[in-house]
């Protein structure tokens, strides 16, 4: 992240950040020390912004680890609780990009 963060603000920091790099939501959350529900609420402003410009927030998925299966139509930006098809709870976290 540029060094000069200091006169930009925290959504375009976060939009810098997911320019930069694909994040999910804890990795974004510790960048810029703020907490995982506000980075939700962020994210969520960012891809409203982004839909009228050429750039747009790509979302990878969360997937389950035990049957593979992708919440692909998933609109949250937090994990999924547990797996529709098998009940497990291991899951990847969404990651985020800004393309």
């Amino acid at each position: 992240m540029p060094e000069d963060s200091g006169d930009k603000t925290l959504r375009q920091r976060m939009m810098a950040l997911l320019e930069a790099e694909e994040c999910g939501v804890r990795d974004i959350s510790q960048a810029l020390h703020i907490s995982e529900k506000e980075v939700a609420d962020h994210l969520a402003h960012i891809r409203r912004s982004l839909s009228d410009s050429p750039q747009g927030l790509a979302i990878c998925p969360a997937e389950c680890l035990a049957c593979g299966f992708v919440f692909k139509d998933r609109r949250r930006f937090s994990r999924p609780g547990r797996c529709p098809l098998c009940r497990q709870t291991r899951i990847t976290m969404p990651r985020f990009s800004i393309r």
